[in-house]
């Protein structure tokens, strides 16, 4: 009877454990090029979602680059205090008509910038795996929005050129 006790304890904290790893485990990372197969056995390859996206234009000529010249530093913030400092490096694709928007309003974009990016912080989005496709696919969606909102139609994408979190 003595050992009976400590087994069940032992079996129903493994079984706990397995049903709480079962229950909290990531979302599977979905590959760029989804694969479906159709009634007929053939396989057909699907593009990416992303690759549909219709919410801006094909650059016509060349692209133009404008680098927004400092970096962005987003503090992590856990229990009243910086846990971690996140530093951003941003480079706007645009237009010719875009860029000279881009450069007049580079004050109004880093400042709309640096209120997404602690939006993006204060809902955990640089946590864990901060660089999974889905959390910088929502940080680089907001991104666009509030740049598009800026400049408007001009703007292909805003480029992510470097990201590092470093622990205080």
């Amino acid at each position: 009877m003595k050992l009976l006790i400590p087994i069940a304890l032992a079996l129903v904290g493994l079984g706990a454990g397995v049903g709480a790893g079962f229950a909290l485990r990531p979302s599977p990372e979905l590959p760029d090029v989804a694969q479906t197969e159709n009634p007929c056995g053939e396989v057909a390859h699907t593009e990416p979602d992303h690759a549909k996206d219709d919410s801006h234009d094909a650059p016509s000529g060349d692209p133009i680059f404008v680098s927004l010249d400092h970096q962005f530093v987003v503090p992590i913030i856990k229990d009243g205090r910086v846990d971690a400092l996140v530093v951003l490096s941003l480079t706007l694709e645009t237009d010719s008509a875009a860029q000279d928007i881009a450069q007049k309003r580079k004050p109004r974009l880093r400042d709309r910038f640096l209120r997404v990016m602690l939006d993006h912080a204060n809902t955990s989005g640089f946590e864990g795996n901060f660089t999974s496709n889905g959390k910088l696919d929502r940080l680089k969606t907001a991104l666009m929005e509030t740049a598009r909102a800026e400049i408007g139609p001009g703007l292909y994408d805003v480029l992510l050129l470097d990201i590092v979190k470093q622990a205080a």
